[in-house]
């Protein structure tokens, strides 16, 4: 099947599209995979161009189709425990001073709670590492009021969150064998979480381009290469709202490759080891 070539204004009008319903920013160095993307979509559709692909979608008033589109369109590219430098950091210094902090408030009347969120989640590799760190440093977790929310754009991609099965290149790729061993279980050629882990996440479709402070305020907040892909005012939109959710003495962990500087002054950069987070300034 010959790949349909896209014209530049129809470059033009699907990346202003894609824009809009995703924040996702598209240029004309990303013909190729607009292209590569929106190859076996368009065959299904039965689309002999982008332009019709377009109206098509934008006709469809159940968005299943433009569901598609978005699924097509995201990167969903993750591993389990990726740089390991925010693991460590949350096992080694964020968890504890959190715990520390909490307790000093309890006096040892209720249970601690943790909240951390997961923005971005694409097929859950990333909540539930952070669920392991958890289970291994604190071991006995109901003690503890704990919830793990991961969120994505995509269907596809929290459907599979969702389930915690993965093959064998899906496994293999950042994850200890010690810890394969103890929190999945083999079916077939797949691996599935181990229910005590899947039981501490819970997953939901979320659009980050969109208000989001239902879901309520989070100790800990993992929004690591998404904004990348956002254009400046986005991204500055983006963090102004994460702020808005996250606790007055939370931590907020970005990718390693990015920064806050000149995006949002309502953070405050902290390094601890070779790691960097960010926490609110204060009066924030």
């Amino acid at each position: 099947m010959q790949q349909i070539k896209i014209s530049p204004q129809e470059l033009k009008l699907i990346s202003k599209w894609i824009k809009d319903i995703s924040g996702i920013v598209l240029d004309e160095k990303k013909t190729y995979l607009i292209e590569n993307r929106f190859s076996k979509l368009l065959a299904e559709l039965g689309c002999e161009s982008y332009e019709e692909l377009y109206r098509k979608v934008k006709s469809d008033g159940s968005k299943r189709l433009e569901q598609k589109v978005i699924d097509a369109i995201t990167t969903n590219e993750t591993l389990f425990f990726r740089d390991r430098g925010p693991f460590d950091l949350l096992q080694n210094k964020i968890i504890p001073d959190l715990i520390d902090k909490r307790s000093k408030k309890s006096s040892g009347l209720f249970a601690i709670r943790i909240r951390i969120w997961s923005a971005g989640c694409s097929t859950g590799q990333e909540i539930y590492s952070i669920a392991i760190v958890l289970k291994e440093l604190l071991k006995d977790t109901s003690k503890y009021n704990i919830r793990l929310l991961g969120t994505d754009i995509s269907d596809s991609a929290i459907a599979q969150a969702s389930r915690g099965i993965y093959n064998k290149f899906e496994i293999e790729r950042g994850l200890p064998k010690s810890i394969l061993q103890e929190y999945f279980t083999r079916e077939g050629n797949f691996w599935k979480v181990k229910d005590e882990i899947r039981a501490m996440c819970t997953f939901r479709k979320l659009n980050l381009m969109y208000p989001f402070k239902s879901i309520g305020k989070f100790d800990i907040i993992f929004c690591r290469n998404v904004a990348i892909y956002f254009s400046i005012e986005d991204r500055k939109l983006l963090f102004k709202r994460l702020a808005e959710v996250l606790e007055k003495d939370g931590y907020l962990i970005i990718g390693s490759t990015e920064s806050l500087t000149n995006i949002c002054p309502l953070f405050a950069p902290k390094r601890h080891l070779r790691s960097i987070y960010y926490q609110l300034r204060d009066g924030a």
